[in-house]
């Protein structure tokens, strides 16, 4: 079987020599040649040396790194949506309200704000997995922080840190995954990255729940620890270092005709710390506004400061980027079709998704009299379809193209938001189920397709930063959802809680799913080679 060639493995003339390695080990080991006869070296070193040259010489090497970061991924979120859930038994325990504790969820979000462009440019100049490895260990540290935590200062201080910790694992290991698969296939990877980013939390309320029943909130969070550690040991053997990286992005752009800056002596000194603090501070102040609509009000002249804060800033970033030698996030990409319309696209289906997520509980709970437990149970249908989606959509991507993947998923999205806006007095559960069901396919067939598309218009060495910037636009669309679609349907006439309120708030989403299908329409396909159009004909 050929060796499959591709972005995240070496070429055939630079693969790995078994004789090379063995001398290595034995150098390593003291028995090799020499005067002192090698260096003494700890056996984990010479565990990971080999396993190392094993791995990387499979031709799967990519799809090692896909279940590495996928690893690194569950272990971090796995334990979000449950938390939410717990709130209310935090509160009395630690003798606040829910509504304090409503920042361990709004913090992360500023935090990944301020931090994800810095640290997705500190991956393109120091390294993905040095990156990557450091925000699984800033990830322990906070649920370490999260599990022993006496006040709820020090709680949202956790969760806060672990805001910023996901802003480099994110970015670290979205950047791993696309520079070793190429343009053609990062559809597919992406697929099973969405499986995970949807699918984990679906799996940690069903793990979680009953853990916190009977163990407590805190042990759900020291539980993290064990497969944490997992994560990082897999990440230090399988994933390739700096020095990969660099050789990755100079065949890249050697193939693409393009080249490739030289690395940096001095990175730190010459990071973009102008237009990182411009754009993190325009993104914070702006999510810091949606956050705060409900207390504020739409109108409220905190509400248009904040606003017009980060437009004065967001004006600033464009200005330094248009004059910086080494901008932050080069505003070429901008003039791309290509990258500019997944992206929108990927942050209207976020926006009608995640705001449709957020009240149907409120719906079922205020209007139909269910349970939290049913209301609970059923809303799981949402994230359940996506991530079982994701995988799917990512490999009939490949056939039909990611236009119409893109198309058809936030038209099932506007179908989804078009029925909860006719939804009357006494619906069928089957009819919620559906829609719902709906829901979670537009974003799980429409997700891989945008990602792919926005990234395949990067250069090799700016994923990093490109990718935190998807993942910021991700969480723009989130959180713009989410306070719109409740501002409305708070503000409804008839009553906070009418059915009437409700309807207006999804049809607010059904408007924002339909733009979502008009950018999917500018959305192009990644050329593809025919298969078997090279190769030779076998004889009879």
């Amino acid at each position: 079987m050929d060796r499959a060639e591709g972005p995240g493995r070496p070429p055939d003339d630079q693969a790995f020599d078994e004789d090379e390695l063995r001398e290595a080990e034995a150098l390593l080991s003291g028995t090799g040649s020499g005067g002192d006869g090698g260096i003494a070296v700890n056996w984990a070193v010479l565990f990971r040396h080999r396993m190392h040259h094993k791995v990387a010489r499979s031709d799967r090497y990519q799809w090692w790194i896909l279940w590495t970061v996928l690893a690194g991924l569950l272990s971090v979120n796995i334990t979000f949506t449950v938390f939410v859930v717990a709130l209310p038994k935090v509160a009395h325990e630690l003798h606040t309200t829910t509504t304090t504790l409503a920042w361990t969820s709004t913090g992360p979000l500023l935090a990944f704000g301020v931090a994800a462009p810095i640290l997705g440019k500190l991956g393109d100049l120091r390294g993905y997995k040095r990156l990557y490895l450091w925000g699984l260990a800033g990830a322990a540290l906070s649920v370490v922080l999260t599990a022993s935590a006496p006040t709820a200062g020090i709680l949202i201080a956790a969760r806060i840190f672990d805001g910023v910790q996901g802003a480099a694992t994110g970015a670290a290991s979205m950047a791993l995954v696309l520079q070793a698969f190429s343009h053609e296939d990062r559809v597919k990877a992406l697929g099973w990255w969405a499986l995970v980013g949807a699918g984990g939390p679906v799996l940690g309320v069903t793990i979680g729940a009953p853990i916190i029943q009977y163990w407590g909130w805190r042990a759900l969070f020291w539980g993290e620890l064990p497969l944490m550690a997992a994560a990082a040991i897999l990440a230090v053997i399988v994933l390739p270092g700096r020095d990969r990286q660099a050789e990755v992005a100079e065949a890249a752009a050697k193939a693409e005709g393009s080249s490739v800056a030289e690395p940096s002596a001095h990175p730190w000194r010459e990071l973009d710390w102008v237009g990182s603090i411009a754009l993190a501070g325009s993104v914070t102040s702006a999510l810091f506004a949606l956050n705060e609509i409900p207390s504020w009000g739409i109108t409220s002249p905190w509400t248009l400061a904040m606003f017009a804060l980060s437009a004065v800033l967001l004006a600033v970033f464009v200005r330094h980027e248009r004059r910086f030698p080494r901008p932050l996030i080069p505003l070429r990409y901008f003039r791309k079709p290509n990258f500019v319309f997944p992206l929108g696209a990927r942050a209207t289906v976020n926006f009608a998704y995640m705001g449709g997520f957020f009240l149907f509980p409120i719906l079922m709970e205020s209007v139909y009299g269910y349970s939290e437990t049913t209301a609970g149970l059923l809303s799981t249908a949402r994230p359940l379809v996506f991530s079982l989606s994701s995988p799917i959509a990512g490999y009939v991507a490949i056939k039909v193209g990611e236009r119409w993947s893109v198309v058809a998923g936030a038209g099932a999205l506007f179908i989804s938001m078009l029925v909860f806006t006719q939804v009357g007095p006494h619906p069928s559960i089957a009819l919620f189920v559906v829609a719902l069901a709906l829901s979670g396919l537009g974003n799980g067939v429409s997700s891989p397709s945008t990602a792919a598309s926005a990234a395949n218009e990067v250069a090799h060495d700016e994923l990093g930063v490109m990718s935190a910037a998807q993942l910021l636009i991700t969480q723009i669309g989130i959180v713009a959802g989410i306070q719109v679609m409740v501002t409305v349907q708070a503000a409804g006439h008839g009553g906070a809680d009418s059915l009437a309120s409700f309807h207006r708030a999804y049809l607010v989403g059904a408007l924002v799913a339909l733009a979502a299908v008009v950018f999917g329409f500018f959305v192009k396909d990644t050329p593809r080679r025919q298969k078997g159009a090279t190769a030779e004909v076998a004889p009879h």
